[in-house]
């Protein structure tokens, strides 16, 4: 079709915004090409040979537009700053000559050369190549020189232990640090923009600047607000005065697009794939797309962490000054250098967590978008190595673990750096004595390794029985209608149960090893006290203040990596458990079509569409193939033709489409097929979204076309009765359609997209006689669709009689091709009865002729589809908690973990911080007394011995408790949600979508069974660690009480402020993932379609949206959280800096009150140090577990939506229904308040033992008869008797259990066969396979293995027919009273369906049959047929 603007792009890159169009009808204008993303026009003037030599040049010397905002701003002020330190000290220099101490000629010597430096450095940087220079190799490798040379220069200057000397040259150092490794880096950088090609480096050029000015319009403003996250701000004050919306939050980087992120890990992927084709490494693929930035992040780490052990020398060179009792300012200097240490400390900590998160949300949604395009790409046979719910957990957990990867590889080298850092420095204080300490770790190593091990093994077992739950879920949420009418919830439950119970048992295990870690890791410190000052004192030295507490704060660096470790460990393995999986999944081989474009293939002189020669297919992907589907099939089908399949139920007609679009593995021969396709599966694939969406999906809309399709699927008067028209919604899986608007809406897709080739799958069986015989006029046969190619598989015999060639399939072989006429005249003329072409016959006349009774008008003049008006939709918009949360989620919480537990847990926390702290106390008694008075050492360290004890114990305790508590909470609230659910009515799954459920029942119970038991571990121990340090910093500093209102106030409005907005921008980061799960389960059904059609691109875009929109909510979510973190550290370093000041003040005896020994005091400067990291992770822990908790909130939802009405009052007789009468009075039903109703007053009477046939138009009114049998459905009015008895009267799960039923859509679960015949195992083997051969499906099941054969996931070891027939045969096995039949022969041969009609008149012989049907042949020989009409009967 030709484009209104010009010629169609389908993969076109704008030059500015890199927006890149994919297949979505966008149009570049020939005459002003623009971009619909920045309205970007191109102007195209003539280039002179000089811009084309500075381009060139500019590729050879690259400019500063190629650096970071962050790298530009450093290199000016690091140069700055060194100036101004230098001019500094060459003052001080000065003035000491003056005063008559000169200084030495080194000295002159070293800081006029660092003068010099920086001022040429920063004369340099005016010129327009001065990165050039300054990124010279030779240059490079100087810089690293210098710092090596500057470690004696630090060492001595140390050694002198000047306070302000060790300031002034330790900033001087990390100044060379910081501007060594910048240049560094830019220098590699440039390096590998140079080997880009010229094309990308090309328009790089153009781009740079622009961007550059259009992004930051004042470089230190911008700086600024990176720095300290202001961004955030006006998303804060919204949160703070209303509910937040999606329009609210902060727009998302270009380089976290999810677009270029899939793309750049997808290149990787495909590189990696060409490198290792047998083993491709998801690993690997992520090293190479996002290992050079995570690298850079490492030199931020590494300066971090060293800069954390700036504080502990701060504190031991401020004790000894205070014990010395110095009148000089060092005291000061050293005060206020430790709030400054933390706030640069805190600078740094915000900008490497910032950064790297930056990096995992690129990478999170890198790994969605491939694992979502795989899906897409992964053919049916390919696909059926992996399970859905396995497939569903790479998306929802796998994905995530990945991620976390991040965090985990810096930890597995920085937390041993750190470790190793604060031994050597416990050296320098306590000498050889931290060896005792040293023993203490090598002994965990081994013992952490075992567990590590067993961890492993446990998380690998839980995941195998997470996937499994997951898909019984999965396939439970799908077949819900069916199993409430079989009466199984119950059944299925326990099986769910089982499988459940199995991943209970390995989650148990591994929380437990979790609690020994924690228990191990925790008590380290508190041991490392005991023995190392215990071996010290036994050495023969004497304990100072200095000297233990420098050693305390020492000890405080080290609990943090001491009990990160064990956590590091785990998610490592996690990681790689999940990444070797994905990599396995991803690694599959992907849908290769047989579909080539009409231009690029040179077919037969017959001009033959579809050629398959000797083609031997498979469904599955083993290299020995034990069963061939399609068995050397040979079969040419000509262009233009009609082509009929037929054959018996499981002959191969479906898996033959399915060999064509390549959805099976072709073993032999070969499949070629010419031009574009369209299908249309049996069981017709329904878009959640409008019916103008499903239709013309994807593809431009052109209204008089679509009209013209719709009026020929008979649609147009369905669509002109419903409230919206066609831009109503659809629900999931199209729930409020009925199945004949199923399979007219997704043929009229078929019919609108004008393929060359269009494939039917069984499109006539769900609609009645007349509706088939005006789709096969007007549609099929008619110049929409005429001089296309055909391929319809079909028991119509009218269909049969007018197409072009018939095919008679069996066992997989092509038996016969030819025409109709030939084919009544052939050994298969049994596939066509007489006495349907004569009816066939008649029916067509009567469109030919215009009978009144199939005037297109009349055909759904009956069916409304029901949808309702935006204020009433049929899917319910997901529902979203405002303000906090609320106390009763925590008391909920609290009761799923067990009241008693809970206290437990509380109380040994506490009890083990008192112990710790009481530990600390008595070290500052023994430093105090020991130089006044003669205790013998002894006592000293048996006390601290019994501290020590009783705090490893109560460590012990709560690690223990509060892994009982976690798992005693994860089990209650997944089997109070499964209740709930199963207790649910059908109306709630009608209006919510599976993926919905789906999200709380996998992602909100993972969070719940790990996340939240984790995060509220922390919290507890930074609260009662913060409570701690109040008490001690209260009861040994009194001048802290000063500072205690307000530093609480300012706190608690800072607290206030932000999370009033994280806890919006949680539940709307829950609202945003539920459509992500919605979309990915909707193609997991509907892949073979969209593939067919070549919608790819199209659905991956759509999820590209829905991961845009989650990755916003995330960016702002950790902005926000990063925002609170940086301003929390800025209030601790005032804390900080104000106590120790206050300690000096009072040793200078300015105060009128005495603060202490040096003990107290040293005890309390050692106490204010952590107070930097855990008021920050005593918040963030807090407003984490709120987060966490929005998942048992949203849990919480759902064990509060209605429940079924289960009891009953009526006692039924064992062998109720004995006559099986069934009688309606005066009986509506009405599946929504706002819809019309589907039966209106209706009354009838079914004597028992009657034979009665339901017919009707699509959406008269038929299933619905069914639903209120079944009292799936509440009635509004009327009565319904069964053999006397109401059955409103009768429990709900007794009442069906005593009725069969054989559904519309036939139902197999993954298990056995005998299983799924008889699943309470109430029949003999014998019986089974008499009842097997009654309904003609024995011989099939005796060549796919027997009884003991197991069913793939959705049945799909049969065809559907062959999946009727067995539902068939297991409602024979129930043996009741009234059997309900709902279109049971709709996917079955005429043959096939002549003997059922047989079996079921011979077999239910005094039984009540209700069977609903659209052929006539089905109805002739019942007792009585009831005609349906807008939900009453039609006389």
């Amino acid at each position: 079709m030709t484009q209104p603007y010009g010629k169609s792009v389908n993969t076109q890159w704008c030059m500015k915004c890199k927006y890149l169009k994919l297949n979505s009808g966008i149009t570049v204008s020939t005459a002003s090409p623009h971009c619909i993303n920045c309205t970007y026009k191109p102007s195209t003037p003539r280039r002179s040979h000089d811009e084309d030599a500075m381009d060139i040049l500019k590729l050879i010397c690259p400019d500063s537009s190629h650096i970071y905002l962050y790298e530009k701003v450093f290199l000016l002020l690091l140069p700055v700053i060194g100036a101004c330190i230098a001019c500094y000290d060459i003052t001080m220099l000065l003035s000491n000559t003056r005063r008559g101490h000169p200084s030495l000629y080194h000295e002159w010597l070293l800081r006029c050369s660092q003068l010099l430096l920086w001022a040429t450095i920063l004369l340099l940087s005016r010129f327009d190549c001065w990165l050039i220079v300054l990124s010279n190799w030779v240059l490079c490798v100087w810089w690293i020189i210098k710092l090596l040379l500057g470690i004696p220069i630090l060492q001595a200057t140390f050694s002198s232990m000047e306070a302000f000397s060790c300031i002034n040259e330790s900033l001087i150092y990390l100044e060379d640090v910081l501007f060594g490794i910048l240049i560094n880096i830019i220098r590699m950088k440039q390096a590998s923009c140079r080997k880009s090609s010229m094309e990308e480096s090309l328009i790089s050029c153009e781009m740079g600047m622009d961007d550059h000015s259009r992004s930051h319009p004042g470089v230190l403003a911008s700086f600024w607000n990176v720095m300290t996250f202001r961004t955030i701000n006006l998303v804060m004050e919204h949160g703070a005065k209303k509910q937040l919306n999606f329009d609210d939050l902060l727009q998302l980087p270009t380089d976290m697009d999810p677009l270029s992120c899939h793309d750049s890990l997808h290149n990787c992927w495909e590189d990696q794939t060409r490198h290792d084709c047998s083993h491709p490494s998801l690993f690997w693929t992520i090293c190479y797309a996002y290992g050079w930035p995570y690298m850079c992040l490492g030199l931020i780490k590494v300066v971090n962490d060293c800069l954390g052990f700036a504080g502990p020398l701060l504190l031991n060179m401020l004790i000894k000054y205070l014990q010395e009792g110095s009148g000089n300012f060092d005291g000061y200097l050293l005060a206020i250098s430790l709030g400054l240490t933390s706030i640069l400390k805190s600078f740094l900590d915000t900008q490497y967590t910032f950064r790297l998160s930056k990096l995992k949300l690129k990478l999170r949604s890198g790994l969605m978008t491939i694992i979502f395009r795989k899906c897409l790409h992964v053919s049916l046979a390919n696909k059926t190595q992996f399970s859905e719910g396995e497939i569903q957990t790479f998306m929802s957990v796998d994905a995530d673990r990945t991620v976390n990867m991040c965090n985990s590889f810096h930890d597995m080298w920085s937390l041993p750096v750190q470790i190793g850092i604060a031994l050597y420095l416990l050296y320098t204080q306590v000498q050889f004595a931290f060896v005792a300490g040293i023993t203490i770790t090598i002994l965990l190593i081994p013992v952490n390794k075992w567990i590590a091990e067993l961890i492993a093994s446990a998380t690998k077992s839980m995941m195998e029985q997470k996937d499994e739950r997951v898909r019984k879920t999965g396939e439970l949420l799908t077949y819900i209608r069916t199993l409430k009418m079989y009466g199984w919830e119950l059944l299925f439950t326990s099986w769910l149960m089982k499988t459940r119970s199995l991943e209970v048992k390995y989650l148990s295990t591994r929380k437990y090893l979790d609690a020994w870690c924690v228990f191990f890791w925790a008590t380290t410190p508190t041991l490392f006290s005991l023995f190392t000052f215990g071996l010290y004192v036994l050495m023969g030295n004497q304990l100072d203040a200095a000297t233990v507490f420098t050693c305390l704060a020492l000890f405080n660096n080290l609990i943090s990596p001491l009990n990160s470790f064990p956590w590091v460990i785990n998610g490592l393995i996690d990681a790689v458990i999940s990444t070797r999986r994905l990599s396995k999944f991803l690694s599959c081989v992907e849908h290769e079509s047989t579909s080539c474009p009409r231009e690029e293939i040179n077919f037969t002189a017959e001009d033959m569409d579809i050629v398959m020669k000797d083609a031997c297919c498979t469904w599955t992907i083993d290299h020995e193939v034990k069963e061939l589907i399609l068995d050397h099939v040979n079969l040419a089908i000509p262009k233009g033709s009609l082509v009929a399949v037929i054959g018996e139920v499981g002959s191969g007609k479906s898996s033959l489409l399915n060999s064509i679009l390549g959805e099976m593995k072709l073993i032999k021969g070969s499949i070629s097929s010419r031009g574009s396709i369209a299908y249309v599966s049996q069981i017709p694939w329904i878009l959640s979204g409008t019916i103008r969406d499903n239709v013309i999906f994807g593809k431009d809309y052109d209204p008089i076309r679509y009209s013209a399709v719709l009026e020929a699927c008979a649609l147009d008067t369905d669509i002109s009765l419903t409230l919206g028209g066609d831009m109503a919604y659809i629900g999931e899986k199209g729930v409020n359609l009925s199945g004949g608007q199923r399979a007219r809406l997704a043929l009229a897709r078929a019919v609108y997209h004008g393929s060359d080739l269009i494939m039917l799958d069984d499109v006539l069986s769900a609609v009645d006689a007349h509706v088939a015989s005006w789709i096969l006029s007007n549609a099929i046969l008619s110049p929409l669709m005429n001089q296309k190619t055909r391929i319809l598989c079909t028991h119509n015999i009218q269909a049969i009689f007018a197409a072009d060639i018939v095919v008679i399939m069996d066992k997989g072989q092509v038996k016969w091709v030819g025409s109709p006429t030939n084919c009544s005249h052939s050994s298969y003329a049994s596939f066509v009865r007489a006495e349907e072409l004569n009816t066939s016959s008649e029916t067509i006349e009567q469109v030919e002729t215009g009978d009144s009774c199939m005037r297109v008008h009349d055909l759904a003049e009956s069916e409304v589809i029901n949808i309702t008006d935006p204020t009433d939709d049929i899917i319910k918009i997901e529902e979203r908690k405002e303000g906090r949360v609320e106390t009763t989620v925590y008391m909920n919480y609290a009761s799923f973990s067990g009241w008693h537990i809970t206290t437990i847990t509380c109380l040994s926390a506490l009890l083990m911080q008192a112990s710790r702290n009481g530990n600390d106390l008595w070290l500052s008694y023994w430093v105090d007394t020991t130089a006044l008075e003669n205790h013998p050492t002894s006592l000293y360290l048996v006390i601290l011995c019994v501290f020590c004890a009783a705090n490893s114990f109560l460590t012990l305790v709560r690690a223990f408790s509060f892994a009982y508590g976690g798992l005693r909470a994860a089990i209650q609230v997944h089997n109070n949600l499964l209740k709930k659910l199963v207790d649910a009515p059908i109306a709630f799954f009608d209006q919510t979508p599976s993926g919905r459920i789906l999200n709380r029942l996998s992602s909100d119970l993972y969070t719940i069974d790990d996340s939240l038991p984790f995060i509220l571990n922390i919290l507890l121990a930074n609260f009662v660690g913060l409570l701690g340090i109040a008490i001690i910093l209260s009861f040994v500093q009194v001048m802290f009480l000063l500072l205690i209102l307000p530093f609480w106030y300012v706190y608690s409005k800072v607290q206030f402020y932000y999370r009033s907005t994280s806890r919006e921008l949680r539940r709307l980061d829950s609202v945003s993932r539920s459509p992500i799960y919605a979309s990915f389960s909707e193609i997991l059904d509907g892949s073979s379609t969209i593939r067919a059609f070549k919608s790819e691109d199209l659905f991956l875009s759509r999820f590209i949206n829905h991961v845009n929109m989650y990755q916003k909510t995330s960016y702002s979510e950790i902005i926000a959280s990063l925002w609170l973190s940086l301003r929390l550290q800025f209030l601790a370093a005032f804390v900080v800096s104000y106590i120790a000041v206050m300690a000096v003040i009072g040793s200078h005896g300015y105060l009128p009150i005495n603060l202490g020994t040096p003990g107290l005091v040293g005890l309390a400067l050692s106490y204010a140090a952590p107070v930097v990291s855990l008021l920050g992770s005593f918040l963030t822990s807090f407003t984490e577990t709120e987060k966490e908790l929005v998942s048992v909130e949203r849990v919480l939802q759902y064990m509060d939506i209605p429940q079924e009405e289960l009891q009953g009052h009526e006692i039924l007789d064992a062998n109720w229904p004995i006559k099986g009468q069934i009688e309606f009075h005066h009986v509506t039903l009405r599946y929504m308040p706002s819809l019309p109703p589907a039966l209106r007053d209706l009354s009838f009477t079914i004597a028992g033992g009657t034979q009665v046939g339901i017919v009707g138009r699509t959406g008269a009114g038929k299933s619905s008869i069914l639903n209120a049998l079944f009292r799936l459905n509440p009635t509004c009015a009327g009565n319904i008797i069964v053999d006397d008895i109401n059955i409103a009267h009768i429990s709900l799960r007794d009442l069906r259990s005593r009725f069969a039923v054989v559904p519309q859509t036939p139902f197999l679960f993954k298990g056995t066969l005998r299983d799924n015949l008889d699943p309470y195992n109430l029949h003999e083997d014998l019986k089974i396979w008499k009842t097997l051969e009654k309904c003609h499906i024995e011989e099939e099941v005796r060549a796919a293995g027997g009884l003991s054969m197991q069913i793939k996931e959705s049945g799909t070891s049969f065809s559907v027919g062959q999946r009727q027939l067995l539902c068939l045969a297991r409602a024979f096995l129930k043996s009741t009273k009234v059997l309900c039949l709902d279109e049971c022969t709709a996917n079955i041969d005429t043959q096939t369906a002549s003997k059922l009609k047989d079996a079921i008149s011979s077999e239910c012989r005094g039984f009540t049959v209700v069977t609903i049907a659209h052929r006539i042949s089905t109805i002739l020989h019942m007792d009585n047929v009831l005609i349906l009409d807008q939900g009453v009967l039609s006389v």
